[in-house]
């Protein structure tokens, strides 16, 4: 394939993601069809199954660029020497995170109503919460190696637990089920993890 060809398919590839996107915030997933996307696109009839199989492949890439952006927050180098310097690079995550949630609001509620329809869109984000389990697993490694927090905690399980908080309270505030002030959640939440995982200290 010639470079202006490669080109010319990132672009039909990067319109039907683009139309794709616009109609499930018009339609939602359940509703939104392969023929609708390949109208908003203006592309020929059957165009969209040169690139994607069905509406949830359409999905699935977008929850991937998506969840790219949550994954550079999750990538925050993470070498606290005290506890004090911990608390506040959690707090930060925290508030990144969730903040994060509510700039992309309209396509996480998408991603929340694909999830109990389709199998594959739920397998997908099972893979994104095991890739972020994996990286405040190894954090929770080097808290404990530098004698910062408990020995005792599992650090796969303690993981698990954090981030089922977090998600918790992003789908929550994805869906507005959630009203008070974002920055009381942040406070708690890092008090939550900071107390139960971490060996008392002042935090200076």
């Amino acid at each position: 394939m010639s470079n202006n060809r490669k080109q010319q398919a990132m672009e039909t590839k990067q319109k039907l993601l683009y139309a794709a996107r616009e109609v499930f915030f018009e339609h939602g997933f359940k509703k939104a069809t392969i023929r609708q996307i390949n109208q908003k696109a203006e592309t020929g009839h059957g165009t969209a199954y040169v690139y994607f199989k069905n509406k949830e492949d359409f999905l699935v890439e977008l929850m991937l660029e998506t969840m790219e952006s949550f994954h550079n927050i999750a990538a925050i180098p993470f070498r606290p020497s005290s506890q004090s310097e911990a608390h506040k690079l959690i707090a930060h995550q925290v508030e990144q995170f969730l903040s994060l949630a509510l700039e992309k609001k309209q396509i996480m509620k998408i991603f929340k109503e694909a999830i109990g329809i389709s199998a594959n869109v739920e397998s997908n984000w099972q893979h994104i919460r095991n890739q972020f389990i994996e990286s405040i697993t190894k954090d929770i490694v080097y808290a404990q190696r530098y004698a910062l927090a408990h020995q005792h905690l599992n650090p796969s399980i303690t993981a698990r637990s954090w981030f089922y908080m977090n998600e918790m309270f992003m789908w929550e505030l994805v869906e507005d089920q959630y009203t008070d002030d974002i920055e009381e959640i942040i406070e708690h939440m890092t008090s939550l993890y900071m107390n139960g995982l971490y060996i008392s200290t002042s935090h200076g």
